[in-house]
């Protein structure tokens, strides 16, 4: 009945309460990779809370997304020295080259673009990490190029 590994998330939390929402959320989420309507209302059931509750607490946090990464899942930093340096510019690129926006995952699932605040390499900036794997100094010139290196490591794989 529940999705996958939820009822066993759920089993560790008995008698769990509105208190134990967001640990619940997520270790679903580590499990999973995302929250699915199908868990977000199983969560609702075992804690007696309306999905409408779970949505509200897990939309409020930014950790938490509704759709599963993409095969490549591209961070774009929008820190403060990021942003001076045109990250602005550069994620708009990457959502014009992908077709996507930000916190989405394209249709045939190959990549995922995500905002981060920071991911600390701000002498490099703007930065942007695809797979854990940091590209420095990015221009919105790059991006057409770097995004056909990850489609072309995906057609080999």
């Amino acid at each position: 009945m529940f999705p996958k590994g939820v009822q066993g998330i759920l089993d560790r939390y008995p008698n769990a309460g509105r208190d134990q929402l967001i640990p619940i959320l997520q270790e679903v989420q580590d499990s999973m990779g995302y929250l699915s309507k199908g868990a977000v209302v199983a969560i609702g059931k075992a804690l007696n809370l309306p999905a409408s509750k779970i949505y509200g607490v897990a939309t409020f946090y930014n950790q938490f997304r509704f759709e599963p990464l993409g095969k490549n899942h591209v961070q774009v930093c929008r820190g403060t020295a990021c942003h001076v340096k045109g990250s602005g510019t550069v994620l708009e690129a990457m959502e014009k080259e992908l077709g996507i926006e930000a916190g989405q995952t394209s249709r045939d699932g190959n990549f995922s673009i995500e905002v981060v605040a920071c991911i600390g390499a701000c002498g490099l900036a703007p930065v942007i990490a695809i797979n854990g794997e940091f590209h420095a100094k990015v221009t919105t010139d790059q991006i057409s190029g770097l995004l056909a290196e990850y489609r072309e490591t995906e057609e080999q794989a």
